[in-house]
């Protein structure tokens, strides 16, 4: 029986951990030892914190720069506070990310409308250019969903009709 080396030879970068000669950077790099130094080196001065920054539990330490453009504010700031204090190996962490996400867009319109600007949603959100370069496509999405909206207020109306059915 052949060894493993030759029966996985023909996969491109199979045992790239074994002799040097395989290794990505062979022959560029030059082992020096310092790669095990990379870790003590001399911190750089932190940046000021003048707004809220959420940091993830897992770190022991704010990052030295960060940014700063749009602290946690409204309704989609209290489900990122919330999210900052599940792992970020976890759903409980990206899942409400991505919530916030989505209705930080809509406070950000509201924001635009109480302040007098009626934003161009056809024209921001890229629809002419869908309707110009993708009609066919365009009209299939609208289509499907109106089909999945109406679909969801027959199953809520139909709820509610047997919720008030049984408690009559």
């Amino acid at each position: 029986m052949e060894n493993s080396e030759e029966r996985f030879k023909h996969i491109k970068g199979w045992g790239i951990d074994a002799p040097s000669l395989y290794e990505l950077t062979y022959p560029m790099k030059h082992y020096t030892g310092d790669d095990h130094q990379r870790l003590n080196y001399e911190r750089t001065e932190q940046q000021p914190v003048n707004d809220e920054i959420l940091v993830s539990n897992e770190r022991p330490r704010m990052t030295t720069v960060f940014g700063t453009t749009v602290p946690p504010s409204g309704l989609s700031g209290k489900i990122r506070r919330k999210a900052f204090k599940y792992s970020e190996g976890s759903y409980g962490h990206w899942l409400p990310l991505i919530l916030a996400d989505r209705i930080q867009v809509i406070e950000a319109l509201i924001d635009d409308v109480k302040n007098g600007y009626f934003p161009n949603l056809f024209k921001e959100r890229g629809l002419a250019a869908e309707w110009k370069y993708n009609r066919n496509g365009m009209i299939r999405n609208t289509i499907i969903r109106v089909g999945l909206i109406a679909a969801a207020a027959i199953i809520i109306a139909k709820r509610k009709t047997v919720q008030a059915q049984n408690s009559d």
